[in-house]
């Protein structure tokens, strides 16, 4: 993956722009697919895509209703946001014409707590168990060898998520923390989340 940086100039500030440059990858299934940044003119579809993701396994953050709030505009804006941004990055997997998959990575600039960043992960169930999972979290630790100040990473996972478990425990990351009843479903159903962590440099 190579990363093209610039300085660019935004109401009226220099900032730094990280650029991805689309990747084609092949996945387990001998498919092709694009890694790549998104684009504003893809609101819509991901809207759509956060949608489904979300009424596919109960691991997330939101029920399928609670991305109601989001419009063509506002994700838009969001979307020409975070690639300009010098504290997050994003990228998707466009796989059969659409958006399959994305991945965000998210840090901050204060002394205390700029050596850590915390990443997020989804794909649609019908392309689980193809790489696209292991591909995003490579990208997004590549992103953060990058900043001289990332010394760590960190993500949570879900009770009963085995399969997100797996592949962060494939990828360094141990469990360093708990949270009971973090979740709660619409069923009254409680579930812990786990706090994992990778470190990157000492």
């Amino acid at each position: 993956m190579v990363f093209i940086v610039c300085m660019v100039k935004l109401r009226n500030q220099r900032v730094l722009k990280m650029f991805i440059e689309e990747k084609r990858i092949k996945l387990k299934n001998e498919k092709e697919a694009f890694i790549r940044n998104p684009v504003k003119t893809e609101a819509n579809e991901m809207i759509a895509f956060l949608r489904t993701v979300s009424s596919e396994t109960p691991y997330l953050l939101r029920y399928p209703e609670e991305f109601d709030f989001l419009n063509e505009s506002a994700e838009s804006f969001w979307l020409r946001h975070v690639v300009v941004s010098q504290k997050e990055a994003m990228l998707v997997c466009e796989m059969d014409g659409k958006i399959v998959g994305n991945c965000h990575i998210e840090w901050n600039d204060t002394l205390k707590t700029r050596h850590r960043a915390s990443i997020e992960i989804s794909v649609l169930k019908e392309y689980w168990n193809l790489g696209i999972g292991t591909y995003f979290m490579n990208a997004m630790i590549k992103i953060a060898e990058e900043n001289p100040f990332i010394l760590q990473i960190e993500l949570d996972y879900i009770e009963g998520n085995t399969r997100a478990r797996a592949l962060y425990e494939k990828m360094g990351f141990r469990i360093c923390g708990i949270l009971p009843n973090a979740y709660q479903l619409k069923d009254g159903t409680l579930l812990n989340e786990y706090k994992m962590m990778k470190v990157l440099k000492k």
